[in-house]
């Protein structure tokens, strides 16, 4: 298995210097954000609501009584859905930031833990089922990711990662880039803070710069997940799905 580094973008030098000092950026933005982000969340995640991540859950094969590792669970709304299913004792939310664990933890009664994604601290074949909305950008390296996903799920385990991309359109992706470019973060700043204003730039740009969804499920692949595919809605919405043999 190949072991080269698969970023999900290149480095944005308007928020950081160099790759190394990406996790660190993004530990920090998130930290600052952490109290205004469901306000935000409710602007630009038109049509990815409740709903919708109940039934992509529910698509990707979560069921009663499953254990489940929320990664990246800022502040608990991909957890929420997924324990309604499952029972709110059998998830578990993982962040590397603080501030969004102390958000989940003011509004979710499930056990949290502060990590990266590619360094889970869970024993190999432990959980289910891996969940992760809307943060698959901000990893450093997909494939550590994706490896590291693998190695703590089950025999039969289950992966359902949502994200956002660049729109299928050509003027979608111009309507697409005026409103979370410009508008989002324009409101951001002034209903919620000028971090959160430099976070929906940075979320854009990530948006903007990443690689394919073909890419991303390329490396899913050649980590040696199974049945990998990939649900969109509106053209941009995207449920990435996978299981362990």
């Amino acid at each position: 298995m190949s072991r080269r580094s698969a970023p999900p973008h290149p480095v944005l030098s308007a928020f950081y210097g160099e790759a190394e000092a990406r996790p660190e950026f993004v530990r920090s933005i998130f930290d600052r954000t952490a109290r205004h982000y469901d306000r935000i969340n409710n602007v630009f995640s038109f049509g990815s609501g409740r709903w919708y991540r109940g039934q992509m859950l529910k698509q990707a094969g979560l069921k009663s009584g499953d254990q489940v590792l929320d990664v990246a669970t800022g502040t608990g709304l991909v957890a929420r859905e997924a324990a309604r299913i499952a029972g709110m004792r059998n998830v578990i939310g993982l962040d590397m930031s603080t501030g969004m664990l102390a958000e989940c933890r003011r509004h979710l009664p499930i056990g949290l833990v502060q990590a990266d994604a590619q360094h889970l601290p869970l024993a190999d074949g432990s959980v289910d089922f891996i969940s992760m909305g809307y943060a698959l950008r901000h990893v450093t390296d997909l494939r550590a990711t994706f490896t590291s996903f693998r190695r703590v799920l089950k025999p039969g385990g289950r992966l359902l990662i949502l994200e956002i991309s660049r729109a299928e359109n050509r003027f979608a992706q111009v309507a697409l880039r005026f409103y979370l470019g410009r508008i989002v973060p324009a409101f951001s700043g002034v209903a919620a803070s000028t971090d959160s204003r430099t976070l929906m730039r940075y979320y854009w740009d990530t948006i903007a710069a990443c690689v394919s969804p073909e890419e991303i499920m390329e490396n899913m692949r050649e980590t040696g997940l199974k049945n990998v595919r990939c649900e969109t809605m509106f053209g941009i919405f995207r449920a990435y799905m996978a299981n362990v043999p």
